[in-house]
């Protein structure tokens, strides 16, 4: 349950994402954009390892079908993003239930690897779609409409569009992670036998916190294609964004709605000051997120939320 105290820093926090736009930077707002995007890519991996206990390295797949998806059907010439986004993440969905049925049958380092195995295999396959750029990918003519409702050509308008679609994937993961669901989710988690035996198939569960992990992962997704207006697998699909985003959970803190969010806001701005310092930033960023694991074992936001919980 989230404390009094909590909420107040929540709220804290939304109003400062609010007000990004008023600095009247439209780079402010792009970056603030990825920030929002990746937060809700990294609470998508969350809900399988905060929750479920499933450490997955395939989660790029799920990005990268969710940016596809975006780009060929606006290559088709549907542009209304009232079908656009759903389409995409219902592909997302889709392939995530699939992948999930097939990996959930091994567990440890071998559900790890064949997650990881199965977001290449997706790679290659994007790679090898010639006809829309192969490995160079290919750019979009637009991004998607909302019907005049907003103009999501300027920055300003498709930033609060993602972020209010993070805010309701946040309530809607709030609600079903505290109701029965997310009880048997984390019983699983805990002890797989003892909740199989008071009659609850975590295999079952497990595959639906799979399938929604990927619509949200096809969201984040089909969001980076329009903020991008460019789709290609190197950029949406390889393994190092998957490790981009469990680096994101672990920095934030696991387990917790917010922590995903604030370890993504952290790993881009140090990845963007760092790389302004430095080509070789990753040099400093590792021992820094080695020290973060020895010293703050909760992640960044574990310690903060349990003071407020006093």
């Amino acid at each position: 349950m989230v404390s009094g105290r909590e909420w107040i820093v929540i709220l804290v926090l939304a109003v400062a994402a609010i007000c990004v736009p008023l600095f009247g930077d439209t780079f402010y707002t792009k970056f603030a954009t990825r920030i929002v995007i990746y937060g809700m890519a990294a609470l998508a991996v969350d809900i399988l390892l905060g929750y479920a206990g499933l450490v997955s390295f395939g989660h790029a797949a799920f990005f990268g079908i969710g940016a596809y998806a975006t780009g060929m059907l606006i290559d088709a010439g549907l542009v209304s993003g009232f079908l656009v986004l759903p389409l995409a993440v219902l592909c997302a969905a889709a392939s995530a239930v699939v992948i999930g049925a097939l990996s959930l049958r091994t567990s440890g380092l071998y559900f790890i690897m064949i997650t990881l195995a199965f977001a290449q295999m997706i790679y290659y396959l994007a790679q090898s779609l010639q006809s829309y750029g192969g490995s160079d990918g290919f750019s979009l003519a637009t991004r998607v409409t909302l019907g005049g409702a907003l103009d999501l050509n300027s920055a300003v308008s498709f930033y609060y569009l993602c972020l209010g679609l993070l805010a309701a994937i946040m309530f809607f993961c709030a609600r079903f992670l505290r109701a029965e669901f997310g009880v048997v989710l984390r019983g699983s988690r805990d002890n797989a036998v003892r909740i199989e035996a008071v009659g609850f198939p975590p295999y079952r569960y497990k595959i639906v916190a799979f399938g929604i992990s990927g619509a949200i992962a096809g969201m984040a997704g089909a969001l980076m294609a329009n903020l991008n207006q460019y789709v290609a697998p190197l950029g949406m699909m390889n393994w190092e964004i998957s490790g981009d985003l469990l680096v994101m959970v672990i920095l934030g803190s696991a387990g917790t709605l917010l922590g995903p969010i604030i370890g993504a806001a952290v790993f881009l701005l140090i990845t963007e000051i760092l790389g302004g310092l430095t080509s070789h930033w990753m040099l400093i960023f590792g021992p820094l997120l080695v020290l973060r694991v020895l010293l703050v074992k909760d992640g960044l936001y574990g310690p903060l939320r349990k003071a407020l919980a006093r």
